[in-house]
């Protein structure tokens, strides 16, 4: 029956057999003259066995088959060796139907061909047939045994493994170095680091000790249980090392994190003469990895090209994933393109690579790619597109792959839960996101920390707390992730009193000096107006990183100190850490609020130096820090070199215009940033509304105004009504104004009341203006601007009783007007001035040019006829400061 199943292929396979003379059993060379195959052709005059045997490393059935189909039809009876070769032959092809039934019709078969069907079976995952095979054996030698234990360790059996390893030590059977290394691999398997112990004990006894081939398995075993100094101790002590001890040891460092030392063994490795293998490679350039060392990654994959290992798989993956950790997405683009083989580690590691750096839309591609292709997904493919839709918040496509994983089975798995987890929460979906953790059969400190950030960044900042209560009923302790969202939460509640509790826990975990941790506790403390307590924090922590140094920084920024967030930029620069785009925002924005465009131009040469120039966040910051500065050449100037704007820098643009009375500039900037699609807000509408009060234009500025719900499904907020008012009342348009605060479907703030009182002195409305001031007063009695600025009403309106009434009334409750303060930077000093001032060193100076520059704006009349010199002098400089 076989033979004919083969001699009918054949048919299909030969144009000319041509028959053999064979001799019963014969050693005789037997050639094939007109084998007519291009790639057997060359095996011309070889024999049948080095035909199988060139076959099976080739790994071409189709051949083989023709070679055996040939030997049949020849007549000629094979010996032993020839069929054993023939069966390696089928096993090596994958094909054990053939090899068993070559094997069934062996008249005399020897160890050889039952250790190849043992081997055959156990390698293609059927250890019943396997065992039944190797219990029918008549002998036995040690590579049976060998092959039986390393099918069950192949299998992912390793309590089997060790059980037969068991029996044959109970049998007396023979041992060689290979099984103490496939015993050592199973202890492995099962983490059993005191079984390792002892086998390594029966190695030192049965004196395999010292093979190279046993030892590499020793330094493996110890390595991967995390004792490096035995791993080591025992690597030094062997008189034999090859590749194979060396990459197990380089191996084993890295595994430890022992990173620097690992890529330090590779040069006694050269040394030794030894080349580099795959697996060596693997482990230095995951080394690479974990230090970002793109140097000596790029060196070692020059080194790894030049050896010949540019097409290898594994190597290539490996360099893949160093150039991802390494933030040189574009290098790891390129090397994945040329990847002649892809496996699904590569498709992992460049969709991860892309997630990471917020390139979700080609992770999500790149995820599609691998789902056209026979390779499969599994939980870090998905993993790696969750995290993808959790940075674009794809939430359809998210809830793609949720059905996708349910379909995979691998909706159990702690990795992709907790991914898909955090994307449900970055897309605002809390809901399903407390489905998918309460569904949860094992929840880790990842998981925990997913659904609390998850609440904390949606503003569930009560449920956030009560999560933490909850994570420290299961028994898990909070790592550094956990109280950097616990700490947030309690800054969106202004709750001190949880912060300072949550402080005291965490010195008691003992993370209260770390870097991570530390900074949210500064930035905590600085939100909650603590700035002291921050700055004690940010002293005492071990390490100061660069988060470290911008949360104390935008600290004193927020609260407005920014004299002293400048002099904690000099502390960062003399420490030596190198600041981010965030941090020199950070201080381009104190630039602003002081004034002091000397150090805003040093920041900006800084910029341009680190080549951020490009970042549409800088770009942004330095067009506001020159407007405020009052340079809007060279605002406009960066504005215009800008090539990504966005909504932030349109309106700075606009902002610094409307400031600085361009009103025309302003409007113009407006409209181009609607010609190039850019979506305005509500600081865009605040600008262009104050650009069209600064010109009185009434209707433009209600045409704008009544834009923001119609086409842009915007509300109007308190800023936007206070402009609206500030727009009429400079029209002269006083009582609409007032009706327009009446008509508010939000209750009026200080401010609005404020700029109505302003425009009543402007169009001399003293009737508005009591009603005006009246609710001021109500709203902030100690505010003596109100009472100021309506006295002022009141005497031009020259009702001298009512101006002494308020000033009466001043005094009564101890108000005092304050003196108003400017300040200008000359020469990277600060001069500030108050009015009526003389404690400044040149202030006889400034006063006689005050004195020149009023005589000639009172001859230019733009100064109302006064009293005397020093009622002119104090009006100018009252309105200068």
């Amino acid at each position: 029956m076989f033979k004919s199943l083969v001699i009918s292929h054949t048919r299909t396979c030969f144009i000319t057999i041509i028959p053999f003379r064979p001799k019963h059993y014969s050693t005789q060379t037997h050639t094939l003259d007109n084998f007519h195959n291009p790639k057997v052709s060359k095996l011309f005059k070889r024999t049948f066995s080095h035909i199988y045997q060139q076959c099976s490393y080739q790994k071409t059935l189709d051949q083989g088959k023709q070679a055996h189909a040939h030997m049949i039809a020849s007549g000629f009876v094979p010996t032993i060796f020839v069929t054993n070769c023939l069966i390696q032959m089928y096993i090596k092809c994958s094909n054990m139907y053939y090899a068993h039934k070559v094997f069934d019709e062996m008249p005399q078969r020897d160890t050889i061909s039952w250790n190849a069907m043992v081997f055959g079976y156990a390698w293609i995952g059927n250890m019943g047939i396997a065992q039944n095979m190797f219990d029918s054996m008549p002998e036995r030698d040690v590579v049976s045994w060998n092959s039986l234990i390393s099918g069950y360790l192949q299998n992912g059996n390793c309590a089997k493994s060790v059980d037969i390893f068991r029996r044959i030590l109970r049998e007396g059977a023979a041992l060689d170095a290979t099984t103490f290394a496939v015993v050592l691999k199973a202890c492995l398997g099962l983490e059993d680091y005191g079984l390792g112990v002892q086998v390594h004990g029966l190695l030192i006894q049965s004196g395999f000790v010292y093979d190279v081939v046993a030892g590499s398995a020793t330094v493996d075993m110890y390595a991967k249980c995390k004792k490096l100094k035995e791993t080591i101790t025992f690597f030094n002590e062997m008189p034999v090392k090859n590749w194979v001890s060396w990459s197990a040891l380089i191996a084993g460092c890295v595994q430890n994190d022992e990173l620097l030392r690992g890529l330090g063994l590779l040069k006694n490795m050269q040394k030794e003469g030894l080349g580099v293998s795959q697996s060596t490679y693997a482990s230095l350039f995951r080394s690479c990895a974990g230090l970002t060392a793109l140097s000596f990654g790029s060196q070692l994959h020059g080194h790894s090209l030049k050896m010949n290992f540019g097409s290898d798989l594994i190597v290539g993956t490996a360099t893949l994933d160093m150039y991802v950790k390494c933030d040189r997405l574009s290098d790891a683009k390129k090397l994945f393109r040329t990847l002649s083989i892809r496996n699904r580690q590569s498709y992992n590691a460049i969709i991860i690579g892309c997630a990471r750096v917020g390139e979700a839309f080609e992770a999500l591609q790149l995820f599609r790619n691998l789902m056209r292709t026979d390779l499969g997904f599994d939980e870090i493919s998905l993993s790696g597109a969750f995290s993808a839709c959790a940075v674009i918040k794809a939430y359809t496509f998210g809830v793609g792959l949720h059905g996708l994983t349910i379909k995979s089975m691998l909706q159990s798995n702690v990795c992709v839960e907790n991914a898909m987890l955090d994307m449900y929460g970055k897309c605002g979906a809390l809901t399903e996101a407390r489905r998918v953790f309460d569904d949860m059969w094992i929840r880790d400190a990842v998981s925990w920390n997913a659904i609390i950030a998850a609440y904390e960044q949606n503003g569930n900042i009560d449920e956030t707390l009560e999560l933490l209560v909850s994570m420290l009923g299961s028994g898990l302790e909070p790592d550094e992730f956990t109280f950097g969202s616990v700490l947030k939460a309690c800054v969106g509640l202004k709750a001190l009193n949880f912060g300072t509790e949550i402080h005291g826990r965490i010195v008691k975990s003992g993370m209260g000096l770390e870097s991570f941790v530390g900074s949210a506790l500064v930035d905590m403390y600085c939100k909650c107006a603590r700035i002291e307590d921050a700055e004690k924090i940010h002293e005492r922590m071990s390490e100061r990183t660069m988060v470290a140094w911008n949360a104390i920084i935008s600290g004193f920024s927020d609260q407005e100190q920014s004299e002293e967030a400048q002099k904690f930029f000099s502390r960062m620069l003399q420490s030596g850490t190198k600041p981010d785009n965030f941090t020199f925002a950070t201080v381009l924005d104190t630039c602003a609020n002081l004034a002091t465009i000397s150090l805003g131009r040093q920041i900006h040469g800084q910029i341009i130096k680190q080549e951020m120039q490009t970042d549409v966040f800088n770009c942004s910051t330095l067009v506001d820090m020159y407007s405020k500065c009052g340079n809007l050449h060279d605002s406009r100037l960066m504005f215009d070199k800008s090539t990504n704007k966005d909504f932030v820098t349109w309106n700075a643009m606009i902002c610094g215009y409307a400031n600085h009375g361009h009103a025309n500039d302003a409007i113009s900037i407006f409209e181009s940033m609607k010609l190039n699609y850019v979506k305005p807000n509500h600081a865009t509408f605040v600008s262009v509304l104050r650009a069209c009060a600064h010109m009185g234009q009434v209707e433009r500025g209600l045409e704008y105004f009544n834009s923001m719900w119609n086409n842009y499904k915007l509300n109007p907020q308190l800023e936007h009504y206070s402009c609206m008012v500030d727009i009429l009342g400079r029209s002269g348009q006083v009582n609409k104004a007032l009706n327009l605060i009446n008509d508010m479907p939000i209750e009026p703030d200080d401010v609005i009341w404020r700029t109505l009182l302003g425009i009543c002195k402007l169009q001399k409305n003293v009737e508005v203006a009591e009603t005006a001031a009246s609710r001021l007063i109500q709203l902030d009695p100690q505010d003596s601007s109100t009472y100021v600025l309506l006295a002022n009403i009141y005497a031009d309106a020259e009702m001298w009783e009512k101006v002494s009434k308020i000033r009466k009334s001043m005094r009564r409750v101890g108000l005092k007007k304050e003196p108003g303060c400017s300040w200008i930077e000359v020469k990277s000093e600060l001069h500030m001035f108050v009015i009526a001032d003389k404690a400044h060193p040149r202030c006889n100076e400034i006063y006689d040019k005050l004195d020149e520059l009023v005589a000639e704006m009172t001859w230019s009349r733009y100064v109302n006829d006064a009293e005397g010199p020093e009622d002119e002098r104090a009006a100018c400089f009252t309105s200068y400061a």
